[in-house]
């Protein structure tokens, strides 16, 4: 295989432009990027964005240079503004295949080299000029054209499978609504109590990096991602504290943790249920952390009430300046209490589409391990 600094691989476009107000329809910021997915299926802005943006063409390579050890590149899929945090990529066609390209700048082959250049500690970034030096090896274009095919087919298949996971997280929501209606508006007349009469809240640990002596799990607001629960805690990033936390800082069985400040809106409100069983896990002082107290509500339930669309429009959905979540938000929530035989029924159904879901995921855990599998065997 030949080797090949990186500009001789690819074009970085530094085009840009300073946004109006049209623009904020087609704006793709790092906020709108997946790691794990070339797809973009969100973007756009509520105001016009602020401070020039990079000009994007649709196909183009998206890659985050802020942050990058986060591994979110994706393509283009219309013409538009780019973060200017990031990258616009494109392919010299004489040296990489148009459509093997976007797969080498995904892959951990290219990232890793990526995030190991990566300047400064609180957002660690990649500088064009450090990384138009680095080499990367590539077969010959016959090679990378028969590699994208397969690659690409196994692309197609995960994202398949990662619509199939949506599409039951839809099913639960829609059931919900089905059984129980709005939570805000209750149009059922269940009984209702202020949140915080049916349990106590929390705020996370406060710690700093010079601290020793006490290695401890902790969750933060990156393992929160999409997931409704987390059972295994082991994989929690763990944190080095002076002292051993006191038990009000220690999660429990059902102990419900929600983003409570972020520079990401989206992010803001977002929660899961926690499992730890027997183990010691703490959490950041960016979440809050809610504990049921009453016996007429279940997990599952709750949980569902505070994902619904409508409750996390009340927590967060005051105003574009909001990105915090504090208890005396969280005290104006009122929780519709239906009969405890439904809320079992609701619980049910939403074990059977865990048990899909897993299926799923395990799925996609074996593609994912397929496509990296024969990648490496390809480059590298």
């Amino acid at each position: 295989m030949a080797k090949y600094r990186f500009e001789e691989i690819a074009y970085n476009s530094t085009e840009k432009k300073k946004p109006v107000e049209e623009d904020r329809f087609t704006y793709i910021g790092l906020e709108h990027l997946d790691p794990g997915t070339l797809k973009v299926t969100r973007y756009g802005s509520d105001v016009a964005p602020t401070g020039e943006k990079l000009v994007m063409k649709e196909g183009d390579v998206l890659f985050g240079k802020r942050r990058a050890y986060q591994k979110k590149v994706a393509i283009s899929p219309f013409d538009g503004i780019f973060s200017a945090h990031g990258m616009v990529l494109r392919p010299r066609e004489n040296v990489i295949d148009k459509d093997f390209f976007p797969l080498l700048i995904s892959s951990d082959y290219f990232l890793d080299a990526a995030i190991k250049i990566s300047v400064g500690s609180l957002s660690p970034t990649i500088n064009w000029g450090d990384l138009k030096i680095l080499e990367f090896e590539l077969p010959p274009l016959a090679e990378q054209r028969k590699l994208a095919k397969a690659l690409r087919a196994i692309n197609d298949t995960i994202e398949s499978y990662r619509k199939l996971l949506t599409a039951t997280e839809q099913l639960v929501k829609s059931h919900f609504i089905e059984m129980f209606g709005d939570p805000i508006t209750n149009p059922l007349g269940w009984q209702s109590k202020p949140l915080l009469e049916t349990g106590t809240c929390k705020n996370g640990i406060n710690y700093t990096s010079n601290e020793s002596g006490i290695k401890i799990h902790c969750l933060g607001v990156g393992d929160f991602k999409d997931l409704s629960e987390i059972r295994d805690t082991s994989v929690l990033p763990t944190i080095t504290l002076n002292s051993h936390p006191s038990e009000e800082y220690l999660l429990q069985n059902g102990d419900i943790v929600f983003v409570r400040s972020n520079g990401n809106k989206e992010l803001v409100g977002r929660c899961l249920a926690v499992y730890p069983e027997d183990s010691s896990i703490t959490y950041s002082g960016f979440c809050i952390r809610y504990r049921l107290v009453i016996d007429s509500l279940k997990i599952p339930y709750l949980l569902q009430v505070f994902k619904s669309n409508s409750v996390r429009q009340n927590m967060v959905g005051r105003g574009a300046n909001i990105q915090n979540l504090n208890q005396k938000i969280l005290s104006e929530i009122n929780i519709p209490i239906p009969p405890i035989e439904l809320q079992n029924q609701f619980e049910d159904f939403v074990q059977q589409a865990d048990k899909s879901k897993f299926e799923l995921e395990q799925a996609l855990k074996e593609l994912d391990s397929t496509y990296k599998r024969i990648f490496s065997e390809n480059l590298g």
